[in-house]
């Protein structure tokens, strides 16, 4: 399943402005992850989108698997709108839910 058309929105959304969420600075910002803004827009950018929700109910947004500091995988699930990237959350996919390569849920 190709999802080329949302990510081509999505890096069109990205350059122009990039918005984190409340939720998102919180989930972010936790002990465990530190995940960086610097990772969430690299991963936006040269990520590979794995999972599409059209129907969202805040709007088309989709999940986008890529990889941080220490080559460790990272989530971000993220809306494109008209004049920016909404980051709804990024996280540290567990690996007793996801396959080896963090693309399909288990």
């Amino acid at each position: 399943m190709s999802f080329d058309n949302i990510h081509e929105r999505i890096k069109e959304a990205a350059a122009k402005r990039l918005l984190f969420l409340p939720h998102t600075i919180r989930q972010i910002s936790r002990p465990e992850r530190m995940i960086t803004t610097k990772e969430i827009q690299s991963i936006v950018m040269t990520g590979e989108v794995i999972e599409d929700y059209p129907e969202d109910t805040g709007g088309h947004s989709c999940l986008i698997l890529g990889f941080g500091q220490n080559n460790r995988a990272i989530h971000v699930v993220c809306s494109p709108k008209d004049e920016y990237l909404a980051i709804i959350t990024a996280y540290i996919p567990d690996s007793t839910q996801w396959s080896s390569d963090f693309t399909r849920r288990i």
